[in-house]
């Protein structure tokens, strides 16, 4: 459980961060309050995934799901460069969050 409690914490990473972008770009009260509900809501998930997930693997996960979620995001809703390098080193991130889950935790 504490594996899909990291998935969904790095969900709100991934939407607070497109929340950002788009309070950026209109600055409403409602992307203001995106912004603090997604990222609250995933340090409440990750906080729980953490009681099982040893620190430096939670939040390696973390913050890396929520980069490729981020750059996936702004690349297919915000127009951003999708060149193969930045694919490659996506791939990389993945490959990185895949090995500490088979190496431990």
């Amino acid at each position: 459980m504490a594996w899909l409690y990291l998935i969904i914490a790095s969900f709100g990473e991934i939407f607070g961060v497109m929340s950002i972008n788009l309070y950026l770009r209109n600055k409403s009260i409602g992307w203001l309050l995106a912004i603090i509900g997604t990222f609250g809501g995933g340090f409440i998930f990750l906080s729980m995934a953490m009681r099982e997930i040893p620190l430096g693997t939670a939040y390696a996960v973390w913050t890396g799901l929520g980069a490729v979620g981020a750059v996936l995001i702004g690349i297919i809703f915000f127009k951003e460069s999708a060149g193969w390098k930045r694919i490659l080193f996506l791939f990389c991130i993945i490959a990185g969050a895949v090995g500490l889950k088979v190496l431990g935790g």
